[in-house]
Formats: structure tokens, sequence, C-alpha cells
């Protein structure tokens, strides 16, 4: 299962506020496709199925299908906020290869 960092959390936090949804939770799963063979995926859901993972990182909620979760173990979700490397990054310790635009993997 993937974990986040603090900032990830604090970010994740402040955008699920914004949507005003007690309900949601960050998803994220990998899938199929991007120049590497895989690709992540993350958006906000409030859905569950009944084979999905999930954990807390204070209130923030993390689903995770069980076929992504076998792929993002050991993986980190980080959040940075500056001039350069802004945004969210995924730090994987199974992916082999990583594509160029640092958004799929193999």
């Amino acid at each position: 299962m993937i974990t986040l960092t603090d900032s990830a959390v604090s970010k994740v936090d402040e955008l699920l506020s914004a949507e005003g949804d007690e309900d949601l939770a960050l998803r994220v799963s990998v899938r199929p496709g991007g120049c590497s063979g895989f690709s992540y995926e993350m958006y906000f859901d409030n859905e569950r199925a009944t084979d999905d993972m999930s954990v807390a990182f204070g209130s923030v909620y993390v689903v995770v299908d069980p076929s992504s979760a076998q792929l993002l173990e050991g993986a980190t979700l980080d959040y940075k906020d500056g001039l350069t490397d802004a945004g969210f990054s995924i730090n994987n310790p199974n992916a082999q290869r990583t594509c160029g635009c640092g958004q799929s993997f193999s």
C-alpha cells in the first residue's frame, strides 16, 4: 500500500476541504498505458468496492484497488511546492524503469 508524506497529506487535505464532501477519499491506481507500460491515476472518489484497501493519514483516506496495491507496495506519494518539481510525485521502488516524463513506469 502506498504511503503519503506529511506534505502530501497536508495538500490532499486542503484539496478535499475545498471539495466540501466528507465522503471523498483519494483514490490512487495503476492502469495499463503510458510510454513505459503503466501509468498512475489519482482522483477523489466517494465510491468503494468491497475489495478496496483503505488507509487513513490523519483525516485523509487513501483508497487503492487490489491489483494496483500490488504495484504500489512500498511506494510514497509526495508533494512539493516550489519553483522546480512542484506538484505530486510517486516514488515507487517497484518501478524497474520510468519514462522521461515521469508519468509512467514498468
